[in-house]
């Protein structure tokens, strides 16, 4: 039987690429930029954002808990899942934006002892301490800043589908609270700098999580597993058998010709950047740094590996990268206390080692890992006992880690009514979805815009004043982009 170039085409491509395959191309083929001018590669100017989204909504009042009079109301809504005061991981030092205030950490949330008494890294409340980690609070998708009476008067437009798991991740992946899109802030980000990695054929976004809106833009991002590098983007089905290299010296040449056809032209150019890309990975680089071997820790490890693969191979021209892992496990309806410890204590540990790999590969200035989760939690617990949880919410506090990071505080916008940025802890309070004490639960309303907690991490990234309206198009609908916990941004590529 014969079989068109087109047949041929379409057979070859899906068969030739693994597992590990270039996402987005049905969505965006976004080939110019690998036409623009070459960048300046890499240099002491390269930076990295890695985005740690944590799966289900974080229950982020039992993460950051005050320890201070305060803890009374929260106390107060949470008789069961608590945590008591005594086991609160304090930080050495009030946070200056808060006045004297004083907050604990979870206390999973301590230094990591790795297995068979090997090296103690630095946990959140030790990179607190010593200004490597930011918090930022009550943070959450907005399309305009939004009081409790507005809220409940429906007198500005709220966030679509609030309280939904899916819509809610889009809202915060894809920088849009206002409708749904299929691109993302983290795609956009990438294209706003793109011309930093220009020449290179390696793409600036890496998925170790499978597809996510969040790296969705003009560029293809990449998406691989935890495997060894040295078996992402192999071509399969071609032996050392005469037959099977004729097969594939045909391959290669068909995909250089006919190529007026778009879509013709996608896919040949598409197998090709993954046979590129894949003879990138020649080798699986040591990582020395002990990750927990958890679904996190592998992924937070080959983040690791694909920056060293990159540091050592100049010809691959990058100074910019992008990285997208995730954790799931934190839709905590009951059995909250187990299920999120456990999440706190494996997320605890993955960030600290992810850190001291960035202190092996002598990147801590360049690198900056940050979570993202759908919302919140309500304070008021539900259920009773061993199986009390919490519900869906809505603005959260969020982890900032690196040595661009401006740590040792809190960072945020203040409540109108309060001037605080971090909530009152209490149901039908200033921060909550209504002002009523016994129908309130304790949903905090952002006073800080996902827009602008991204934007502050686009800005040291590389993306411009002038650009930030294409990255987050709702940009002009909030005082600042800038929430002041990140460094200067650079100078160039």
């Amino acid at each position: 039987m014969s079989h068109s170039r087109r047949d041929f085409l379409v057979r070859t491509t899906c068969a030739a690429l693994g597992a590990a395959a270039l996402q987005g191309t049905v969505k965006k083929f976004g080939l110019a930029n690998l036409l623009a001018t070459p960048g300046n590669g890499v240099s002491g100017n390269y930076r990295a954002l890695v985005c740690v989204f944590l799966q289900g909504g974080n229950d982020s009042n039992n993460m950051i808990i005050p320890n201070d009079s305060y803890y009374t109301s929260y106390t107060s809504q949470r008789p069961t899942i608590a945590i008591p005061a005594g086991n609160l991981l304090p930080l050495a030092n009030p946070p200056a934006s808060l006045g004297g205030r004083t907050f604990g950490f979870h206390p999973n949330m301590g230094d990591y002892q790795t297995p068979n008494s090997g090296p103690l890294y630095p946990g959140p409340v030790s990179l607190y301490n010593a200004g490597k980690l930011a918090v930022v609070t009550n943070v959450g998708p907005l399309v305009v800043p939004m009081s409790q009476a507005e809220y409940m008067a429906n007198s500005k437009p709220k966030p679509y589908s609030l309280f939904s798991h899916s819509d809610q991740v889009n809202a915060w992946e894809s920088g849009r609270a206002d409708i749904k899109i299929s691109t993302g802030w983290g795609g956009r980000t990438a294209d706003a700098v793109a011309t930093c990695n220009a020449g290179s054929g390696f793409p600036t976004i890496t998925s170790i999580a499978g597809s996510s809106t969040f790296a969705i833009g003009l560029q293809r991002p990449l998406s691989i597993g935890t495997g060894s590098l040295t078996s992402v983007l192999v071509l399969n089905g071609f032996s050392s058998t005469t037959t099977d290299q004729a097969r594939l010296a045909s391959m290669n040449y068909l995909r250089t010709i006919d190529l007026t056809p778009f879509m013709v032209a996608g896919a040949s150019t598409t197998t090709q950047q993954g046979v590129d890309i894949g003879s990138d990975f020649t080798t699986d680089p040591t990582i020395n740094t002990v990750f927990p071997s958890s679904g996190l820790g592998n992924q937070l490890k080959q983040v690791a590996k694909v920056i060293k693969l990159i540091q050592g191979s100049p010809s691959l021209n990058l100074s910019r990268q992008i990285f997208f892992v995730q954790q799931g496990g934190y839709d905590t309806h009951q059995n909250q206390r187990n299920n999120q410890d456990a999440n706190l204590l494996d997320l605890s540990q993955s960030l600290s080692s992810f850190y001291q790999a960035t202190v092996e590969l002598g990147l801590q200035d360049n690198i900056t890992a940050f979570t993202l989760s759908d919302f919140a939690r309500t304070l008021q617990e539900s259920g009773s006992g061993g199986n009390a949880g919490t519900d869906h919410g809505w603005g959260s506090h969020h982890l900032v880690v690196g040595d661009a990071v401006t740590g040792g505080n809190f960072y945020g916008t203040p409540n109108g009514s309060t001037g605080s940025i971090f909530p009152t802890l209490q149901a039908g309070g200033p921060d909550d979805t209504t002002s009523s004490p016994t129908g309130g639960r304790g949903r905090w309303i952002p006073t800080s815009a996902a827009d602008q907690y991204a934007g502050t991490l686009a800005k040291w990234f590389g993306v411009a004043d002038i650009d930030m309206a294409t990255v987050f198009p709702n940009a002009g609908n909030f005082a600042t982009m800038d929430l002041g916990f990140m460094g200067a941004p650079p100078g160039g590529c």
